[in-house]
C-alpha cells in the first residue's frame, strides 16, 4: 500500500440546492423546492453514517481521521442552522475530525444569515469560498448572480468580524460583456480586499450549462453572442497569473492562488493522490482498497434516484495502469509538477519510461519543463492542459483486472 493510502481523510458534502441556477453552471444543483432540504439532509446523514459499512462490503478502507471537511454546492448557505448542525454531528459521529481541520463552506455572497454565520462558528468553519465570479455588477447580472460588488465586500467584512479570515474568492474569465479592462478591475478589487486565497476559472463550454448550449448552437437569450473568444480569454488567464502574482498571491494549482501557507488543504487532496469521500447528489469519492488497489465511486446525479437509495454509489476499480496515468495528469496541474523520484519509487521505472516520449515531445513544443527530477507545466502549457492530460491516457496497455466474486455485479466500469 503506497504512503498516500493511509493520509488523513478528505471529505466533501454536497449541497446541491440554489436560489437561482446561473447560465454557466454545469454541476448537478438546481432550484431544488425548499421543502425537499429535510429528505436531502436525512439521506446524507444516513450516508455518512452507512458509509463506513458499505465500504467494507465492497473491500474499501475509509480511513477514520479527517483533516479537512468541504460543504460546497450548489449554495450551502442556503442550509437552515439544523440542518447544517445535524450534518456536522453525523460527520463527528462517524469520523476522528482533527482539532486543526481546514472546514470550508461555499456561500454565495448575498445569502449568508446571521444564524447560519453564527452556526457555522460554532461546528468550528473555518474557512470560506465566495462564489464572486465577477466584481463588475453588470457582470454578475448577466449570468444570474445576485449581489453586487458591495454585497461582496459588506460579506467579507461579517466573515472576519465572526473570526473567519481564511476566505476565497472564484473569479471566472470569459463571463458575456467581460472585456481585457473589466477583467483587471475584478482582479484588482481581489487583492484590494487581501483575502488569502483565490480560484481563477476559464469559462467552461459546454451543453450540460445554459449559457454553454447558447455558445454551442449560436443563441442570444444568455448573452453568448458577447462572450469573449477564446484567445481573449486566454489572455485573461493569463493577466490573473500575473496580476495575483505580483500580488503576493502564489499559483500552487492551474486554477488555485494563495498567499504562502494559505493554499486549500482540501483541494489538494484531489492532486495528490491521497484519499476522499463525498456525500450526497453526484459527490465522488477516491478511497483505497483491502489488497493495496484503489477505487473511485459516484453517487446518482438525479436528486430522485440519490433520495431513493443515498448507500448505492456507482463503485469503479482503478487499475495500476490508471493509477500511473493519474499520478501524471493530477500531478501536473500542480505548479511544482510531479516528482520522478516520487513517481518511481510508487510504481516502479515502468512509470516514467512508459512516458519519455510524450514527456519529451511536450517539452519540445513548450509545454513542459523538466528541471530537479521534476516535471511541470510552463506558463504556456497550462493553457492546453486539457490537451496535455489527454496524451497521458493509453500509453499504457490496459490491464484486464478480475473483480472479487462479491462485487462483479454490482460495479460500474465507467
Amino acid at each position: 500500500m503506497s504512503a498516500s493510502a493511509t493520509a488523513p481523510l478528505g471529505i466533501y458534502v454536497s449541497i446541491p440546492f440554489c436560489r437561482a441556477k446561473c447560465t454557466y453552471c454545469n454541476f448537478a444543483s438546481d432550484v431544488f423546492p425548499a421543502a425537499r432540504l429535510d429528505g436531502y439532509v436525512h439521506a446524507i446523514c444516513r450516508e455518512i453514517r452507512g458509509r463506513r459499512t458499505h465500504c467494507l462490503a465492497k473491500r474499501m478502507q475509509l480511513p477514520g481521521g479527517a483533516d479537512s471537511i468541504y460543504l460546497g454546492g450548489g449554495t450551502p448557505s442556503t442550509l437552515a442552522p439544523h440542518h447544517l448542525r445535524q450534518i456536522f454531528d453525523a460527520l463527528r459521529e462517524s469520523f476522528d475530525v482533527f482539532p486543526d481541520a481546514e472546514i470550508t463552506v461555499e456561500c454565495a455572497p448575498g445569502q449568508i444569515s446571521d444564524a447560519f454565520l453564527a452556526e457555522c462558528c460554532t461546528q468550528g468553519v473555518n474557512r470560506v469560498s465566495l462564489g464572486v465570479q465577477s466584481f463588475v455588477d453588470a457582470e454578475a447580472a448577466a449570468v444570474g448572480r445576485r449581489h453586487g460588488r458591495s454585497t461582496v465586500l459588506a460579506d467579507l467584512a461579517r466573515l472576519r468580524a465572526a473570526g473567519v479570515s481564511n476566505i476565497n474568492v472564484d473569479l471566472i474569465a470569459g463571463l458575456p460583456r467581460q472585456t481585457a479592462a473589466s477583467w483587471r478591475e475584478s482582479l484588482q478589487v481581489a487583492l484590494d480586499t487581501g483575502v488569502p486565497h483565490v480560484s481563477v476559472y476559464m469559462l467552461d463550454v459546454d451543453e450540460d450549462s445554459r449559457l454553454g448550449r447558447e455558445l454551442l448552437t449560436g443563441g442570444e437569450k444568455y448573452g453568448a453572442q458577447r462572450t469573449p473568444g477564446d484567445e481573449a480569454t486566454a489572455a485573461m488567464y493569463e493577466e490573473a497569473c500575473a496580476m495575483l502574482g505580483q500580488g503576493g498571491l502564489l499559483q500552487y494549482e492551474i486554477s488555485n492562488f494563495a498567499r504562502p501557507g494559505q493554499q486549500s488543504r482540501h483541494n489538494l487532496k484531489y492532486w495528490d493522490g491521497v484519499p476522499y469521500v463525498g456525500f450526497g447528489l453526484d459527490a465522488h469519492s477516491c478511497l483505497p482498497g483491502r489488497d493495496g488497489d484503489w477505487f473511485r465511486t459516484a453517487n446518482p446525479d438525479a436528486m430522485d434516484s440519490y433520495l431513493e437509495d443515498p448507500m448505492s454509489p456507482a463503485v469503479e476499480r482503478i487499475s495500476r495502469t490508471g493509477q500511473i496515468e493519474e499520478r501524471w495528469f493530477l500531478g501536473l496541474r500542480r505548479t511544482c509538477g510531479v516528482s520522478l523520484p516520487e513517481l518511481q519509487a510508487e510504481f516502479g521505472t515502468e512509470a516514467l519510461t512508459a512516458f519519455a516520449g510524450v514527456v519529451q515531445a511536450a517539452v519540445k513544443e513548450g509545454l513542459l519543463e523538466h528541471g530537479h527530477a521534476r516535471i511541470r507545466l510552463t506558463p504556456r502549457g497550462r493553457l492546453f492542459a486539457n490537451e496535455i492530460f489527454a496524451r497521458f491516457l493509453d500509453v499504457l496497455p490496459p490491464v484486464s483486472e478480475a473483480l472479487p466474486r462479491n462485487l462483479e455485479h454490482e460495479v460500474t466500469i465507467a
